[in-house]
């Protein structure tokens, strides 16, 4: 698969607990972005939507995890998400999660990898 796998960036762009990067998707038909995020030393990928309204999740860009840098955070809400998992740790989210979108790391290069309900962007 490949020749499916989509670059994000470079993988030192992606800081332990630091900023995310964000990147277009095609989410269910609907233009969207998907966000990568670093923790626990390993590289995870959402649907920048969050679970309990479908907003974005970033209060500025790329600005995923709360204070602790232990959860991501709905920056409207408050709802906040285990990163190595996207289930609901708290908040209005209650029995959700974060939509995955599936990542491999290789090159020092991130790379995200299409399935049937996140696409590429439409050009």
């Amino acid at each position: 698969m490949a020749d499916e796998d989509i670059l994000i960036c470079a993988a030192d762009a992606v800081l332990e607990g630091g900023k995310g990067v964000r990147f277009l998707v095609t989410a269910g038909g609907d233009d969207g972005t998907g966000f990568v995020v670093r923790y626990g030393g390993k590289a995870y990928a959402y649907l920048n939507r969050c679970a309990h309204v479908p907003i974005e999740l970033d209060w500025a860009e790329g600005e995923f995890f709360e204070s602790s840098g232990l959860y991501l955070m709905c920056s409207t809400h408050g709802a906040i998400y285990a990163p190595e998992s996207g289930f609901c740790a708290g908040g209005p989210c209650k029995g959700g999660r974060l939509r995955p979108i599936s990542v491999v790391e290789r090159d020092r290069q991130i790379f995200w990898q299409p399935d049937d309900y996140v696409r590429p962007a439409r050009a």
